[in-house]
């Protein structure tokens, strides 16, 4: 992976201008780089921060990394107090957690890292769903929604039982979708196997062959031999997720997805270096778990955004 083998160099430029700015490292030189950065939230998110992690300990084996997977809402409710150094999220931070980052003096800044396609999959065995409206996942998916058979949404689909999968209340997929399907990001049915582990929800979808369910694109990708990903219909015909549609916009569930680190955590220089880190090598390794990286020009941002 060239850019990994290059981002040493900026792994070095990034603790130069922090001890420039007068910091200094906890262990004396960059190569001896040593602490602990916490990261929590997103399961989205959590595939490319720990694909992150994992290659930035093979330069630096003294930081440990570790990654939680509580849900971008938890994950930023711990941010905010100052419980874990940089959350993963898998939508914008709110006007109401941004006012409490700023009262416990936290100064959060956003960092995107990827496009996801936030993808409605059912079981590879079902054969009569190939593309689905959104009209028809708010009828099924809805606040209140009764439809427990395939038929009550279409006649002409199967008079058999529905079984749902879905994110928690905790994730910001589950705000997400609920946003674009259903108008309001808490505005869903609660009748549904809910797990903020996305892979409880591929093991649901992937065993029924009446299920469905939706989580991000890197989890359909890894699965696509046990289900199939629907095309879904805003309006203007029938799109499938990949990676042209998603980075286009053109699929009617494709988001941005972040991480958020705080100006506070970039005085570690630890910190700064994972950070730096981070963005040299995020579009390689997005693409590598399965999501679409952005554009060079956004992770030169960010880096921007880092001093």
């Amino acid at each position: 992976m060239k850019r990994i083998l290059m981002t040493t160099a900026a792994t070095l430029a990034a603790l130069s201008l922090f001890t420039a700015c007068g910091g200094r490292a906890q262990t004396g030189t960059p190569a001896e780089l040593s602490g602990t950065i916490t990261i929590d939230g997103s399961s989205t998110v959590g595939p490319i921060s720990i694909a992150v992690a994992e290659e930035f300990r093979r330069l630096h084996p003294k930081v440990d990394v570790p990654v939680g997977i509580s849900g971008s809402s938890a994950g930023l409710g711990k941010f905010v107090k100052r419980e874990v150094d940089i959350a993963n999220s898998s939508r914008p931070i709110k006007e109401k957690e941004l006012e409490e980052a700023r009262r416990n003096g936290i100064e959060p800044i956003e960092l995107p890292v990827a496009y996801d396609g936030l993808s409605v999959v059912v079981n590879s065995e079902n054969d009569f769903l190939t593309c689905i409206t959104t009209e028809q996942l708010s009828r099924i998916w809805g606040p209140g929604s009764t439809v427990s058979r395939w038929s009550e949404v279409d006649p002409s689909w199967p008079d058999e039982p529905i079984k749902l999968y879905g994110p928690g209340t905790a994730s910001g997929t589950f705000e997400y979708f609920n946003e674009v399907i259903n108008g309001k990001g808490d505005a869903s049915r609660s009748d549904y196997t809910a797990s903020e582990d996305d892979n409880v929800l591929v093991q649901g979808v992937a065993g029924n062959k009446n299920a469905m369910g939706y989580f991000g694109y890197a989890y359909y990708a890894e699965n696509r031999d046990r289900m199939k990903a629907l095309a879904v219909d805003a309006g203007n015909g029938c799109v499938e997720p990949n990676d042209e549609t998603i980075a286009a916009g053109a699929y009617p569930l494709s988001r941005l997805i972040y991480i958020y680190p705080s100006r506070q955590a970039l005085e570690r220089p630890e910190v700064r270096a994972f950070l730096a880190f981070y963005m040299e090598n995020a579009g390689d390794l997005a693409a590598q778990v399965g999501y679409t990286p952005l554009p060079e020009q956004m992770y030169q941002d960010n880096l921007a955004r880092l001093k």
